[in-house]
């Protein structure tokens, strides 16, 4: 497996919803990630797939809720959260794909 695909595996999907739009206005972009996932292991892999440089990563973890599927208690997958500070001058345009 070559070390552009472990990136890949690392970095899921970029998060746009109103509080991550929020955050880009702060040079920041949020990003659910593997839940084994470190904060070096999602720099490194930020900065090689956007080659920008990364000032700081914070990590959140969303419980799953329980919910009812077809009248039976189901519970949805936790979810981990990184939100990606930039550095200065350096942008990652989420809009377009990975």
């Amino acid at each position: 497996m070559s070390l552009k695909t472990e990136h890949y595996d690392v970095i899921r999907h970029p998060i746009v919803t109103e509080k991550a739009t929020m955050a880009s206005e702060a040079n920041a972009v949020v990003f659910e990630v593997s839940m084994d996932a470190n904060k070096p292991v999602i720099k490194a892999a930020i900065e090689a797939l956007f080659n920008v440089k990364v000032k700081a990563v914070n990590t959140s973890i969303t419980k799953g809720k329980l919910k009812r599927f077809r009248g039976r208690l189901g519970k949805r997958k936790d979810r981990k959260k990184a939100y990606v500070t930039l550095e200065e001058g350096n942008t990652i345009d989420v809009s377009t794909g990975l």
